[in-house]
């Protein structure tokens, strides 16, 4: 763990202060990847993220802000808003997520080197709800986390996205530590556009079909409504190689082995994906207006698990590593079944003896699990604006859920022996927030000041609530064979059975003060703070201070300093989940089934588990814009120091015998209900406040138009680089088995570096984009065992697209993400699991895809 120098908490605020009277850098909207046609005609974008006056341009944020445009969204081949993202703004990352449990069904995403549950996601400027899913296998920066489900926004129907690149809890609350989001829809109100998207990788694989369309009418003659439907499928891709272990099977004599990879390292398939949104509003008068948005989405995915090792598997071939296989007495109190050592013989023995069972009898040749969920998402918020005596109010009511259903096939109950079923529906995982906002804002005439102090202030009630749903018997029965070291529930992902299911719920209000004002015609400063009282923690109060400075015609600079908080979700404290785990020893590994529980649980308290507590924060920010003739560039530096981390902690030895013994009944039976008392479960984990931090980063952007070859082009430049200390760290995950290894994944695991290069050239029909894209090394643990550590090499990928304009209203695009067909680091590994390449590289490991793309707008 590297050092890191801190500014203390007075001096950063002391710094901000004196900073802000010379502070503040205009946000000039400068395009972070290819931007619309060069000849579009020119819009001035109004900020309406980080700050409540009532008018903002991109020339008056205090803090960072990138603007992203539909139409540069829109010029990407990728069907994910998630990925086309990650395109455009360096300092935000996600990877591709492969036997990463309900992670692969909803992808945590990275903005400034911290967590998903670190950023707030706000759709028009209304808060977004959290996922049901809390990723568990996040390469240690995601670990744990319950972050929104960014790709449900379809990209057709997207105005803009505004990314806040700033501490900004004071202004909205929990989760803005890393910064914002804001996804603002569409309001067009008299669009028709279609559009039919298909890909696929180099490789073969990953076939996606995509259809969306964008419908604006007027509502009334003082109103819109505007509708966004998309529809998508995509194919599984495999990355991978036949493991060793699979591959020695066959040479054995086990033709029951396939000999294609037993074990699928890629993207999960997508069968089907429908999103819709609707976008509406409509002026009841001059002084008021109405307006309701919302969406439903449903998408239906599934890919593999690890692969189960017919002689070696803990809790279902085996329990002692491959010495002998593990047998079942299918009729206890008759002779006992005799220890059987894998091969011919033992197996011909088996199936001669109806009173013993082994599963190399079912599965001769091992099994992978296919693992997926069916995800429904849906939101509304209804709201009503204006102005009343010289007051602008805003106020709305929001209902957000994230639900998951999961389902698990081509795997087995151990515990029910030759009577179990393959296929299982482990149960479910349901988010439901519910906010009610009053904003109000006021902008009061001072004579000395430049412009009037603008004074906002509101309230907030917030309710959310978190649901394990049980899953069918079959999914999470002890069967009798559990009593003799067989693993119980379905092997791979264990249901939620009804006594640890059950729903938890949270509320809390909020009162906010925001204050902003130019105090004269080069400065400009705010102050806000706000203070929260949550039911089951207290109450916790934030301030955040911020300055802009108009040095010159061409030089402006800008600095905030703000306290954070992120509160620990109903999920985190309440999840239950069930891991596969890559566990070394001896410098032999092997997978092994490790128990996620809740730290308050009676199982949890045994090991040491204690109630989570906020995490918190103190973020500076420093930076500079420069305008001279057609160049445009900001240069801005940030500090987040966090404590009370929330993470995993290193996996506990379950209890020994003659502990489980000395319990109680009914405390015997909570731990049984986890799955405590069997051999199946190695250890256990439990989320814990384990984790300081400090992350550093400077982000630059900067764009200039040309009038090159008879058209028109524009180029831009984005570059980032952050980098994450970890300053107290105790009970991570493998922290017990080599050393820093652990703290490691969260200081290397996402590149340090990022950049990319945009040019866009349109001229008469045509426009080309293209673009290029650096991520810089990392590091991996694979399958989080940091004996198995891979050093990732920077990697530099190219994206290219041409357009042609057929007719006024119809054009086809061709275009190439990854166009030579980049790979990242071979994984040296390879054969222990079958993963070809480093798994979590930031730019992804499926190599090159190619898109068309027929458009038709009227």
């Amino acid at each position: 763990m590297k050092k890191t120098t801190k500014l203390s908490g007075a001096s950063m605020l002391a710094l901000s202060v004196a900073s802000a009277l010379i502070v503040a850098a205009p946000q000039f909207a400068l395009a972070q990847a290819a931007p619309a046609a060069a000849d579009a005609p020119a819009e001035e974008v109004i900020i309406v993220t980080g700050s409540r006056r009532a008018v903002r341009s991109t020339a008056d944020t205090p803090a960072p802000v990138d603007i992203i445009s539909g139409a540069e969204i829109a010029a990407q081949g990728d069907t994910d808003v998630a990925n086309m993202i990650r395109n455009v703004v360096p300092s935000f990352n996600v990877n591709t997520q492969s036997i990463s449990d309900a992670a692969s069904i909803v992808r945590p995403a990275n903005l400034r080197g911290l967590a998903p549950d670190h950023t707030l996601v706000l759709i028009n400027g209304k808060r977004r709800h959290r996922s049901a899913v809390v990723a568990f296998l996040g390469g240690g920066i995601s670990d744990g986390a319950q972050g929104p489900d960014i790709s449900i926004f379809p990209s057709i129907g997207l105005k803009q996205v505004q990314v806040l690149r700033d501490g900004a809890a004071a202004q909205y609350g929990s989760d803005a530590i890393a910064g914002v989001m804001n996804f603002r829809l569409r309001d067009d109100t008299d669009s028709f556009e279609v559009e039919a998207k298909y890909g696929q990788f180099y490789e073969g694989d990953g076939t996606t079909y995509q259809i969306a369309g964008n419908f604006g009418v007027p509502l009334t003659d003082a109103g819109f409504a505007n509708l966004t439907l998309e529809y998508r499928e995509a194919g599984e891709t495999s990355r991978s190689v036949q493991r060793g272990d699979a591959a020695a099977l066959r040479a054995a004599g086990n033709t029951n082995v396939s000999a294609s990879p037993v074990q699928t390292w890629g993207s999960p398939e997508i069968k089907s994906e429908f999103k819709a949104f609707l976008n509406a509003g409509i002026e009841a008068s001059e002084t008021q207006s109405f307006y309701a948005f919302g969406n439903y989405g449903k998408k239906e995915t599934e890919g593999g698990f690890y692969y189960r090792n017919p002689n070696t598997r803990g809790g279902v071939y085996s329990n002692d590593g491959g010495t002998t296989w593990l047998v079942g007495d299918l009729t206890p109190g008759t002779t006992p079944c005799a220890a059987v050592a894998p091969g011919t013989a033992g197996l011909a023995a088996l199936k001669a003896d109806p009173n013993c069972f082994a599963f190399v009898e079912l599965l001769p040749g091992g099994f992978t699990p296919r693992f997926g969920g069916e995800l429904t998402d849906l939101a509304g918020y209804l709201g009503t604006k204006g102005k009343f005596k010289g007051i602008d109010y805003d106020i709305s009511f929001g209902v957000g859920m994230s639900d998951i259903d999961f389902n698990i096939r081509n795997t087995i109950n151990p515990s029910l022996g030759p009577n179990t079923p393959t296929s299982f529906r482990p149960g479910g995982q349901t988010q439901l927030e519910k906010t009610f906002n009053i904003d109000l804002a006021y902008a009061m005439p001072v004579a000395s000041f430049a412009s009037p102090l603008n004074i906002a202030g509101g309230f907030e009630w917030r309710n959310e609530s978190f649901e394990l749903k049980a899953g069918d018997q079959a999914s999470w029965e002890r069967g009798p064979l559990a009593s003799q070291g067989f693993g119980l529930g379905s092997n791979g992902f264990q249901g939620f059975n009804p006594s640890t299911a059950g729903r938890w719920n949270r509320s809390n209000v909020a009162v906010y003060v925001d204050l902003e004002a130019d105090v004269t015609e080069k400065v400009t400063l705010g102050a806000a703070v706000r203070s929260e009282d949550f039911e089951d923690f207290g109450t916790t109060t934030n301030y955040k201070l911020s300055g802009l400075m108009r040095a010159t015609d061409a030089l402006t600079l800008r600095s905030t300093y703000s306290t954070g908080f992120r509160a620990p979700t109903p999920g985190q404290a309440n999840i239950i989940n069930t891991t596969t785990s890559l566990v070394s020893s001896g410098g032999v590994q092997s997978l092994q089934n490790t128990g996620t529980i809740p730290p308050t649980s009676v199982l949890g308290k045994l090991l040491g588990g204690q109630p989570l507590k906020p995490e918190t924060s103190k973020n500076f920010s420093i930076g500079a814009g420069l305008e001279i003739g057609k160049l445009k560039a900001t240069l801005d530096f940030f500090n987040i120091e966090m404590e009370d981390r929330i993470r995993l902690s290193a996996p506990t030895k379950s209890l020994t015998q003659a502990q489980f013994n000395a319990l109680t009944a009914s405390e015997q039976a909570a731990i049984r209900a986890l799955g405590g008392d069997t051999p199946d479960f190695t250890a256990f984990k439990f989320f814990v406040n384990g984790v300081d931090t400090t992350t550093q980063g400077v982000d630059f952007v900067a764009s200039y138009p040309l009038d090159l070859f008879g058209g028109k082009t524009n180029l831009s430049f984005a570059a980032n680089w952050t980098e994450t200390d970890v300053t107290r760290g105790e009970k991570l995950v493998g922290l017990e088995s080599d050393g820093n290894a652990g703290l490691r994944q969260m200081e290397e695991g996402l590149p340090k570096f990022r950049g990319n290069i945009g040019l866009s050239h349109s001229i008469g029909k045509w426009n080309f984009n293209g673009r290029l894209n650096y991520f810089g090394e990392f590091y991996e643990a694979h399958a989080d065992a940091f004996d198995l550590p891979i050093d990732g090499d920077a990697q530099v990928t190219f994206d290219a697209e041409v357009t042609y304009s057929l007719t006024d209203a119809i054009s086809l695009t061709v275009g190439a993400e990854n166009l030579t067909d980049s790979y990242p680091t071979k994984n040296p590994y390879a054969t222990i699991l079958g993963a070809e390449y480093a798994t979590t590289a930031p730019a992804g490991f499926n190599g090159g895809f190619y898109y068309l793309k027929l458009s038709y707008k009227r």
